[in-house]
């Protein structure tokens, strides 16, 4: 194959490669067309394509004609190059050689022609603009927001500009700054290597600004670059207001005497730097164009590096809050309002109150709420109990409420969804995978404090079509859309679909819904097995017209398909409606990196957060809605103004629905970490971190842990009715007491409202850490503790609840016994802290009996279907105590009783004495039962 072949084949190999990509990238759009329209989203689609890809178009056009303009001014050196090289003949003479030329040596200057050039620039641009083009991929939103920005109303304190302009103004700024900048560039380095190129063709000596030419032409290249420059130095200066380098973040005493200083310097110099090159165009002076740019340089390294620091050294640190006050205030305020700190309302809590038999009972409703079960061993408890068959899987297990038989109850549940990867290998074919097992199945619901006599949970809804003895039905078991990464199946076709199984066999289903991308086509069949690359698709008959391909099924890969420029809480969690259908719901934010003095709450410099968008999504037909939750949001304004049709309001929300949407636990951490600091307001006291908070830690199973915030339902101080509320107690800087607990709303008008509850300083309330250190050094509890752990059985210490009751607080932490032959952990104790009193029991109503005594506790019959709460003897492990155990406990506490006797210690005697009262009447009550 001779060198012209292989050239040809190369180019028709290259064609026919990028010709495949453009069919594979064609193909998958009309795929993505066909999924957002079976959504109705297609005109989000319609505004994501036109705006992504006419600003790559309109970037790479600007781009090739900046390119090929340049080049273009080039090409008359080019060619006169190339003629002047014509001229240059090396002579050689030797008598002795006879030169043959055959064939003819075809000299490559004559191949240059002035056509040939202009297609060569042309092609060159095109390429470069093409390959510039793909550099701003996902800016497209920077630009929209851009053009439909919505302002803030609240001003920076420096530069007096609305928070908008820092939002959506300037990450635009930049972004076109970058792209001029760096096109300037490109073309100044591409033009000073053809200048470059030309001049060794004529035999120069690589001086490029010995032709006027090229003098002139890469001036002017110089001169719009340092006028770029300027422009760029001017946007820095509002950069400040995001800087990280002073006592807080945010512009400094340094930043705003010293840096700002600095650039309008540069900005002013950099102007005069690009006048002087011009003006040296025609001067001919090129050594003051050097000492220009030069100077320019010094000046930026110091009055941009050297100044701030002298001035940080021995003007700031010497007075350092007297020099930063004003922009602590500041960073304190804009912290506060970025996110939504401001808002909190402030009360005090009452200190060393004690709770009363009558307390307990007026509040029941927050009682019979107290969450006893731990969503982690709930939820291999769950997956022992509910999972019914290999191939389903409860993946998480979330908190709700629910009206339930009249009563407000916290719950709870987990959806059972389809794990294909479970089936057995020679199951695990195409047919089942993409046609047989396309969902899952029902629900598992309990309520959250509830125990059957085996310490398991008590169902409200269980098993297989899901029943239960409560009026909450599920009407719409199957589960199509989840959390499950099964990928995409194929429905409505010949093959019977499963639904699920019933008894010793199984039921099948059709599926009814119209949110799949419809096979109604050979061509379709094509286009989506090309897509999918999925070759079977083609040799199966079982694929009729009346099929449909679901698609993005996973519901985190689905929503954020639909709305990539949202950020979305780490737990969606399934709803029940009023119709028995289960819906998932999400909670979605708006962030932003760019709010000034507002510290980060990440390490991507985030600092504005709000949750501005709650999602439902239909677990059986995959329907997605956006609903705006913060309407002040100046961000999702913004968004809705770029989709118009994309968002409807939270009134517009079925009220089934509305009623379990809950403050995002994301939210609420962040928040809460940001409190520990921003709660103080006087710059006095935030400079010298004096009130400073901290999150609290516990003990989970063996280890200490950071405390997780926690959903309850109680009734706030001053409130006459429950609500769900989310909590999170302070404790203050190196100390384990409690200094404050904050609460966020979630039900009804109150919804997003919070509240911080504080202690007084001067009095002492037990933090979590300092209860868990109180349960390790009581002797009865430790003890059995211990006792458990040695029997063929592990002992799990659960979460630590810091429950609000009235104007006390009561601390609950549950104990689950699982047994080394099976993982299943079972509810088998429950320790109650209450002022000075701790108590373990079997349930949480005998520990507050033991507490607060019988008065506490009134006579409750058991509704129909419910489980017994007090447990009966297992089988294993066996938490209660063995007469032999018991026997051992009463000697050792005589014993200790006479030694105190002895020593004169006759309070101790007198509780050696109670506790061996308790301890016989154990021995006693076990004697009954065996």
């Amino acid at each position: 194959m001779n060198q012209r072949s292989r050239t040809s084949l190369g180019i028709i190999i290259v064609a026919a490669t990028i010709l495949v990509a453009l069919i594979g990238w064609g193909a998958g759009l009309y795929i993505d067309w066909l999924w957002f329209k079976s959504l109705n989203y297609q005109q989000v689609f319609i505004t994501y394509l036109a705006s992504n890809i006419g600003l790559k178009i309109l970037v790479g056009i600007i781009m090739f004609a900046l390119l090929l303009l340049n080049l273009m001014l080039t090409r008359k050196s080019v060619l006169q190059a190339v003629e002047a090289s014509k001229a240059f003949r090396p002579m050689f003479e030797d008598d002795n050689v006879i030169t043959i030329n055959y064939p003819p040596r075809v000299d490559w200057r004559e191949q240059i022609t002035p056509g040939r050039l202009t297609a060569v620039f042309a092609g060159i641009s095109l390429l470069l603009g093409f390959l510039y083009s793909s550099t701003i991929s996902g800016e497209w939103t920077t630009v929209l927001k851009f053009f439909k920005q919505t302002a803030f109303g609240t001003n920076d304190p420096i530069f007096n500009k609305d928070i908008g302009f820092y939002i959506f103004s300037l990450p635009f700024y930049q972004l076109l700054y970058r792209l001029l900048a760096s096109a300037i560039f490109l073309n100044i380095v591409l033009v000073a290597l053809v200048y470059l190129l030309t001049d060794t063709a004529r035999g120069g000596l690589t001086k490029i600004f010995r032709f006027p030419a090229a003098r002139y032409h890469l001036s002017v290249l110089a001169a719009l670059f340092f006028i770029l420059k300027s422009w760029g130095y001017r946007l820095d200066q509002y950069f400040l207001l995001l800087s990280s380098s002073g006592v807080v973040h945010g512009a400094g005493y340094t930043d705003i005497h010293a840096s700002l200083l600095a650039y309008r310097v540069l900005t002013v110099l950099s102007l005069i730097t690009a006048a002087v090159i011009i003006a040296n165009i025609f001067l001919k002076r090129f050594r003051i164009t050097a000492y220009a740019i030069v100077g320019l340089l010094v000046v930026s390294i110091l009055l941009g590096g050297v100044y701030p620091s002298v001035v940080q050294k021995f003007i700031v640190l010497p007075n350092e809050f007297n020099r930063e006050a004003p922009y602590l205030a500041n960073n304190i305020k804009l912290s506060q309002q970025a996110y939504n700190l401001d808002t909190i309302e402030r009360k005090d809590f009452p200190a060393g109150r004690t709770l009363q038999a009558q307390d307990i009972l007026d509040n029941r409703n927050t009682i019979e709420n107290i969450r006893l079960w731990d969503w982690q061993p709930l939820q291999q408890t769950y997956s022992q109990l509910q999972e019914m068959r290999l191939y389903y899987e409860l993946k998480n297990i979330d908190v709700d409420r629910y009206m339930i038989n009249g009563e407000y109850r916290q719950v709870m549940l987990a959806v059972r969804e389809m794990n294909q990867n479970q089936l057995q290998q020679q199951a695990q074919t195409w047919i089942n995978q993409r046609l047989v097992y396309t969902h899952g199945y029902g629900v598992a619901m309990s309520p959250v404090n509830e125990v059957t006599g085996e310490g398991l949970p008590n169902f409200f809804l269980k098993d297989i079509p899901p029943v239960g003895p409560t009026d909450i039905q599920v009407t719409r078991p199957e589960i199509y859309y989840g959390e499950s990464d099964d990928g995409y199946v194929i429905v409505n076709t010949k093959t019977k679909e499963f639904d699920h199984p019933q008894g010793d066999g199984n039921a099948y289903c059709l599926y009814e819904g119209t949110s799949g991308v419809k096979v109604n086509s050979f061509l379709r069949k094509v286009i989506l097995a090309f897509v999918l690359t999925d070759y079977k698709m083609l040799l199966t008959g079982d694929i009729t017209n009346d099929s449909q391909v679901l698609l993005y099924r996973n519901i985190k890969e689905r929503v954020p398909k639909i709305a990539p420029f949202l950020s979305y809480d780490s737990d969606p969690y399934p709803v029940i409606d009023s119709k028995g259908e289960i819906y998932w719901m999400w909670d979605a934010y708006t962030i932003s990196n760019m709010y000034p003095y507002s510290e980060p709450f990440d390490s991507r410099g985030n600092n504005y957060i709000r949750n501005s968008v709650k999602i439902t999504i239909n677990a059986y037909d995959g329907a997605v809605q956006f609903y705006i939750a913060d309407s002040k949001d100046p961000i999702i304004q913004t968004y809705s103004k770029i989709f118009p049709n994309m968002f409807k309001t939270l009134e517009q929300m079925p009220d089934d629905l509305r009623e379990h949407i809950r403050y995002p636990e994301d939210l609420f951490q962040i928040q809460a970490r940001m409190y520990t600091l921003y709660h103080m307001t006087d710059p006095q006291v935030f400079y010298n971190r004096e009130d400073k908070w901290t999150l609290p830690t516990e003990k989970y199973g063996n280890e200490e842990k950071p405390m997780e915030a926690y959903y309850t339902i109680t009734v706030l101080p001053g409130e006459k009715e429950p609500e769900f509320v989310l909590i999170m107690p302070f404790n203050p800087q190196n100390k384990k007491n409690m200094i404050a607990w904050l609460g966020a709303r979630s039900d009804g008008e109150n919804y997003g409202k919070m509240v911080v509850y504080e202690f007084p300083k001067q009095e002492l309330v037990y933090g979590p850490m300092q209860i868990e250190a109180r349960i390790d050094q009581d002797t009865v509890i430790s003890q059995q503790l211990s006792l458990w752990d040695q029997r063929g059985s592990s002992v799990i210490r659960g979460n630590l609840l810091v429950i609000p009751v009235k104007d006390s607080l009561l601390y609950v932490e549950p104990l689950y016994l699982q047994s080394e032959q099976s993982r299943m952990p079972e509810l088998r104790r429950v320790i109650v802290a209450a002022g000075d009193k701790i108590v373990m029991e079997p349930t949480l109503d005998l520990a507050l009996q033991k507490i607060f005594g019988e008065g506490a506790i009134p006579g409750k019959q058991q509704e129909p279907g419910t489980q017994p709460q007090t447990p009966t003897e297992p089988t294993e492990p066996v938490p209660q105590d063995t007469v032999k155990e018991l026997a051992a406990e009463a000697n050792r506490l005589y014993d200790e009783a006479q030694a105190k006797l002895k020593a004169g210690d006759w309070a101790g005697y007198g509780a050696s004495l109670e506790q061996l009262k308790q301890v016989l009447t154990k021995l006693q009550e076990q004697s009954q039962t065996q």
